[in-house]
């Protein structure tokens, strides 16, 4: 039997890629971050080993372990275990020494060349999320309005800009005038700012960037994000087709429709 490695961060997507790889025939052996990934992920994988997150020898080692050369990177790491609690070990010192900057994709594209000089190859993570990729087309019973649209256009060629810079991926706007971009404090925290800042009534456009890495994560929504969007009175919320994920898409949804949020993928 074929065997994938899972390195996984915090929140479903492991656990969901996981259940997913198994169905297709695969081993699944998961490489946990500690702090961060969740314990029910022990139950979806036939063999799991912790890590510290800056562990990147021991996290190898696991891998080598386990005989694995195929792998995908999934789930988050809070900000705060990347700069006032990292366990490391010599591997993971000298690599974070040698980092050019220490962004978010530059740490995950570094890793990869690591594991690929490890024999260890990362993959489209999306082959093992296929049942929440999102799809174009709208979600919503509403479709954006006229000025929706126009907020739609505007704040998706700002979003694709502060994207192509790494700065985030998500903006939030209101009569074409710009009232948060997410940066460091996450898409959430970006749509309850702008909510607040704009007195309700916000578009919401989130986007990947046109040279996304699919081997890790893409732009995710799901409950929490409807939650921030009704806590900020957004009224539209614009996604990319084929780079985003959608957890618990019928709660989404449902709460969506509830609120009369509007969601559309292009």
């Amino acid at each position: 039997m074929e065997c994938l490695g899972i390195i996984a961060g915090g929140g479903p997507l492991p656990v969901v890629a996981a259940r997913e790889a198994r169905v297709q025939g695969f081993k699944v052996v998961a490489v946990a971050v500690e702090e961060a990934a969740s314990a029910d992920l022990a139950n979806e994988v036939d063999a799991i080993c912790w890590v510290g997150a800056g562990q990147l020898g021991r996290l190898i080692a696991a891998l080598k372990h386990e005989k694995v050369t195929n792998a995908v990177m999934l789930g988050k790491i809070p900000l705060d275990l990347l700069f006032s609690r990292v366990k490391t070990d010599l591997d993971g010192l000298l690599f974070y020494l040698k980092l050019k900057d220490r962004r978010g994709d530059t740490i995950l594209a570094s890793v990869g060349e690591v594991l690929k000089q490890k024999g260890i190859t990362l993959h489209d993570c999306r082959r093992f999320l296929s049942s929440i990729v999102l799809r174009k087309g709208l979600l919503t019973v509403r479709a954006p309005s006229s000025s929706e649209h126009q907020d739609i256009s505007f704040g998706r060629e700002l979003a694709r800009a502060i994207a192509q810079l790494r700065i985030g991926q998500t903006v939030v706007v209101k009569r074409r005038t710009v009232l948060a971009v997410e940066a460091i404090e996450g898409t959430d925290a970006a749509i309850r700012r702008g909510g607040k800042l704009g007195n309700g009534g916000v578009v919401v456009v989130k986007v990947g960037r046109s040279d996304q890495d699919m081997r890790f994560d893409l732009p995710v929504i799901g409950p929490e994000t409807v939650v921030a969007l009704e806590d900020a009175g957004a009224t539209a919320l614009a996604l990319d087709a084929d780079q985003t994920l959608i957890l618990d898409r019928e709660k989404v949804v449902a709460t969506a429709d509830r609120l009369g949020l509007a969601i559309v993928a292009d």
